[in-house]
């Protein structure tokens, strides 16, 4: 009944409405992510099918690269509890398929299931575990991979089950092998190279694509190979560095993430730039993992798109 009074009564009875059924059914939480050739169109699409299907739009981001054609957006909705993750998929694929998407829709919130691996430089390891255990990082470390027993201690007192897999040249091939076996038994969805120092097949890296993220020692690919920070120093390099990057069968040069530097002055010894050097590698490749696993990152060719 409407509310001679101005009405004050009707929308009263509209949000009691709408607070006993939000009582009712449960909110859930995703994240739709897609890429397709830019048209028009799309957003309107998109934001139509949310409506429709009863979901409610949180926070939408979009960016159109002209130099690619292509077309970006990540979409933070809402659902009422009978709207499955299973029924948005299914549903949505007809719209995907109508502008040749390539598109996700995940649980908002769900830490993503990630592997790490890591030679004999702890410390991306140590501070990659310490995030996940306190919530800082969305994520659950589900194992971790090694070709050395260095941080086995470690690992184990974070109770995450650790796997030595030594590698030799005549080994290499059984050892990924091994390491393939971990991901699919543990259903890894990201794997992390914190400071794994073994160079990675070809083959490995595509069936890893866009899923397997590195840390690289500079800010651009430069001072390669053994000793790069005493290879800075010699240099006398006024900013220290560290790229994040996916893997790819190029060494060091997949698509970046994020970037971290430091100025330094020529003050530093190469041990004291390898200290600042190594806090900038953590930072840098932290910041990486959590906008993967928040799904703000879409590869765009040999460039990302991410979503802050």
């Amino acid at each position: 009944m409407w509310d001679k009074g101005g009405g004050g009564g009707w929308r009263c009875a509209i949000l009691a409405g709408m607070s006993e059924q939000s009582a009712a059914a449960p909110i859930e939480q995703y994240v739709l992510t897609l890429a397709c050739p830019d048209k028009q169109g799309i957003v309107h699409a998109v934001s139509s099918y949310l409506f429709m299907t009863g979901c409610n739009i949180e926070d939408s981001q979009q960016f159109g690269d002209h130099d690619t054609g292509l077309f970006f957006m990540r979409v933070h909705f809402s659902a009422p509890a009978p709207v499955s993750l299973d029924k948005l998929r299914a549903s949505f694929a007809a719209i995907g398929d109508s502008f040749h998407m390539e598109w996700q829709i995940g649980q908002a919130g769900e830490k993503m299931r990630v592997l790490l691996m890591v030679s004999r430089f702890g410390h991306c390891l140590n501070d990659l575990l310490f995030r996940a255990s306190t919530g800082a990082l969305p994520v659950e470390v589900v194992a971790v991979v090694s070709n050395h027993t260095d941080f086995a201690e470690l690992v184990g007192s974070y109770d995450v089950p650790f796997h030595h897999i030594p590698v030799t040249r005549d080994t290499k091939e059984q050892a990924e092998a091994r390491l393939l076996e971990v991901v699919r038994e543990e259903g890894v969805e990201l794997v992390v190279l914190a400071r794994y120092m073994q160079v990675l097949s070809d083959d490995l890296c595509k069936q890893l694509s866009g899923r397997i993220i590195n840390i690289h020692h500079s800010f651009l690919p430069s001072f390669k190979g053994a000793k790069p920070y005493h290879q800075a120093h010699a240099r006398g390099v006024k900013l220290i560095g560290a790229t994040a990057h996916y893997v790819t069968a190029d060494l060091d040069e997949g698509p970046i993430i994020e970037q971290e530097v430091e100025r330094v002055g020529h003050e530093l010894t190469p041990e004291q730039l390898v200290a600042v050097g190594r806090d900038v590698e953590c930072q840098a490749l932290a910041r990486a993992v959590k906008w993967h696993a928040e799904r703000r990152v879409l590869l765009n060719g040999r460039r990302t798109v991410v979503f802050s």
